[in-house]
């Protein structure tokens, strides 16, 4: 597969987004106490890659942990939609698209490897030990 735009939003509609992302490049599980408890399923791109095409006042932000990551989500249905953050181990600043957000069919979200990071312990950059429950 090759990078390509493709479009998502939250379920009732109102976040709606388009991404620049090459799905076979691979997506990421985190295990810190957020993302566990969400099981967010994302894949990184820079920036630049994302763009919000509506919604903006939609969207309710939860900052979390040490470094600060901000959890975006629906405030009317809850759904998480993407998260920001600045992790120099990881490439600097990102955005993490939920790939349960994207008009894709699931097979196609199965394209490429998953990466565990070690949120819980604050080494992104190590996968955890225990993946299984992610």
């Amino acid at each position: 597969m090759a990078t390509r735009t493709l479009t998502g939003g939250c379920h009732c509609g109102r976040v709606r987004f388009e991404v620049d992302l090459d799905l076979s490049r691979g997506s990421g599980r985190c295990n810190c106490s957020i993302c566990s408890k969400w099981r967010v399923w994302g894949a990184m791109v820079k920036p630049e890659a994302f763009r919000l095409l509506a919604g903006a006042d939609d969207l309710a932000d939860y900052p979390h942990g040490p470094r600060v990551v901000h959890f975006r989500f629906c405030r009317h249905c809850g759904v998480h939609v993407c998260l920001e953050g600045d992790v120099p181990e990881l490439g600097g600043a990102y955005v993490s698209v939920g790939l349960n957000c994207l008009d894709v069919e699931p097979a196609e979200l199965l394209a490429g490897p998953i990466s565990y990071f070690d949120g819980r312990n604050n080494a992104w950059w190590t996968p955890p030990a225990e993946t299984r429950h992610l």
